[in-house]
Formats: structure tokens, sequence, C-alpha cells
């Protein structure tokens, strides 16, 4: 498998530039092959199917919040199959859904891991995506990150590598650390403290100020299957996915 591609664009990084065919038409012709849907982007299958296949692009992965799998697990994964989804990922917990303690925090990660058992009858994964509070610490001294994935043996990571270091903490021990069970990387670079304000602080990848040398050990992992170029707030998204494009395969 080459480093294109593993190489994906998380459509989130578009949001605020309608319509999705435009956007996917962009992003195939700048070389995508694979692109990372978000939870809303499946409100209506069959025009993301559609505009999928007349741009030939492919969902390996997609972010589905975790409030789809409380109503119905069976409906996530029979998405994943039609979509031919390897990996679902829930991306998130809001602040007034967000656990506390490390009691809390193994809690949830007990309840992520019956949605990965039953992803797995159906031939199916799940992963968890990070932010910054995963991993900052709890008063105990401990890490949410330790608890949800202690909780659930079976569930992967989908590390954002952009959020861990705007946290402070150092990107590469963690994927270190957890290397058997990181499946697919969020490739997001933070600009000079001070920068790019109108962009919360993010940069194209390989514009910024992230060791992409220090990294390159776990992007080349045979276990990392995708390598999701993402920025959450860019002001123009073609321009981010250019040049993202061609720092990462160029790796």
């Amino acid at each position: 498998m080459t480093i294109i591609d593993r190489v994906s664009f998380q459509l989130y990084s578009a949001r605020k530039f309608p319509p999705l065919d435009d956007q996917l038409g962009v992003l195939a012709g700048i070389g995508y092959q694979n692109v990372e849907p978000y939870g809303g982007l499946f409100g209506e299958p069959d025009a993301l199917r559609a505009a999928l296949e007349k741009h030939g692009l492919k969902t390996p992965t997609a972010h589905i919040g975790v409030d789809r799998f409380r109503d119905d697990v069976g409906t996530v994964a029979r998405l994943a199959k039609e979509f031919g989804i390897d990996l679902m990922i829930v991306p998130f917990v809001a602040p007034d859904e967000r656990p506390q303690t490390a009691d809390e925090w193994q809690a949830f990660g007990k309840e992520l891991g019956g949605y990965q058992q039953a992803l797995a009858g159906e031939g199916g994964a799940l992963a968890w995506h990070n932010h910054d509070f995963e991993v900052v610490k709890l008063a105990d001294g401990t890490y949410p990150i330790d608890h949800i994935l202690g909780a659930a043996p079976g569930l992967k990571w989908q590390v954002d590598i952009g959020w861990i270091e705007w946290a402070g903490e150092d990107s590469a021990a963690w994927i270190d650390k957890y290397k058997d069970r990181v499946a697919s990387l969020h490739v997001k670079d933070l600009a000079p403290k001070g920068e790019n304000a109108d962009e919360d602080g993010q940069a194209d990848v390989g514009h910024g100020v992230l060791d992409w040398a220090k990294l390159m050990p776990a992007i080349k992992s045979p276990g990392v299957q995708t390598l999701v170029i993402e920025h959450d707030n860019p002001n123009d998204y073609e321009r981010f996915a250019r040049r993202s494009f061609a720092t990462v395969s160029a790796w």
C-alpha cells in the first residue's frame, strides 16, 4: 500500500464551503482517493453515496456520534457495510455529558467496548478519536484516554496528533504507548502561537510547527491504515487540502 492509498480527507474540514459535490470534485482533482465523512453527512445517505461514486472516492473510515450507537448500533453496522467503511470512529463526547472522574471514564470506555463488540459481530471495527481533554490529567493524576482504552480492550484509537500537541503532550510518546491499538492518525498541524487566529491556531500540514520527522515511525507503521488530513476551521479548504496533500504525499 502506497502513501497515497492511505491518505484521506476529513470532510468536516470543508463543512463551511458547500455544496458537497463540489468539495468531492475538488478533492478528487487534487489526488485524494479517500475521504472520511462525519455524522451529519449520513443524514442523506443516498446523496452522499451518489456523490462519492461520481467522484470515485472511497470511505475506509467515518465519524459517527455516540448517540447513533445508543439509538441503534445495528443501523451503524449497516451503514458501515453499505459504504464500505472498515473502521467506524466515535469522535467526541459533549461537555455536558463528559465524564469527570476515573470511574466515569472507565464506565464510558466499557460502553464503547460494547459497541465495538457489536460491530465486530458484523465484521466491523470501532475506534475512539481524541481531542485535547483525553490527554489532560484528571484530579487524581490519571488520563481519560488510559481509562477509555483500558476498559475496552478491543477498541482501536484514531490519534489526533494536533489535539495531543495542543494539550502540551507528546503525541509520538502516546502513539508508541498504544502502538498496537492505533489504527488511524488525524494529521493536523498547528501554527506558531499567536498566529492563524482566524483559523483557530491551526495550519496546513507541513506549514506549522509540528515535528513530522519525529512522527514518521508512527506514520509509516503498517498498523496505521489511514492518514486523515484535517483542519477544524480553515478559511480556504481547497488551499488547505492541496498544500496538505502535497506535504503528506511526499512522505
